[in-house]
């Protein structure tokens, strides 16, 4: 099974180290994984012009065109957010926008795919369930299954406080265990939807 982790950020700082350690974990438990990263990637606001609902295809010729195919085909999807004003980042929203024209070609594109969110803020309490939110939001509405942590620690999703700092996420113990506990409830589901199918 394939796993894609889509990295909002624009720098590589805190919120891609992080994906990546998540990435990583999931390796090691025998997925395949991906990484897309908004860094250095020309990603347009969608302009829901409806041309993606007539020609079944985004209207815009731009990066995106790398991030549709690694969503159509991935069984698993991390995102992973910086904190903006207490949100996620424009540029991850932007790709959520756009994925309207996947979307178009098949509404089911993200049915029962899991998901999992992380998002790291500079406070401790900057905005990371927040964010986290938004994340789960787009994926109910695309019919992914969200999965969160759980009680107890990581209740949303991996939340990180990096002090807004690479040092400072490397050091939030806190950070790593809603990680571990996401990534672990996370590849379970996973294991069962595949037992399933």
């Amino acid at each position: 099974m394939t796993i894609v982790g889509i990295c909002g950020s624009p720098r590589k700082q805190a919120t891609d180290y992080v994906l990546r350690e998540a990435l990583s974990m999931l390796e090691e438990k025998g997925f395949e994984t991906e990484f897309f990263g908004v860094r250095g990637k020309d990603i347009s606001p969608c302009k829901h012009c409806d041309y993606c609902l007539r020609e079944k295809k985004c209207i815009v010729q731009d990066d995106m065109y790398e991030v549709y195919p690694m969503l159509t085909e991935a069984q698993g999807i991390i995102m992973a957010t910086p904190v903006y004003n207490g949100g996620l980042s424009a540029q991850l929203k932007a790709i959520m926008d756009r994925c309207r024209a996947l979307g178009a070609v098949d509404f089911d594109f993200l049915r029962y795919k899991v998901g999992m969110a992380i998002a790291v803020g500079g406070d401790r309490m900057g905005g990371q369930e927040l964010a986290i939110q938004q994340i789960m939001t787009f994926y109910i509405l695309t019919g992914a299954v969200p999965v969160s942590g759980g009680a107890f620690g990581a209740n949303l999703g991996g939340t990180f406080w990096s002090q807004d700092t690479l040092d400072g996420v490397k050091e939030d113990e806190q950070g790593f265990r809603s990680l571990r506990k996401t990534v672990k409830r996370f590849s379970a589901f996973l294991e069962k939807f595949e037992v399933q199918k």
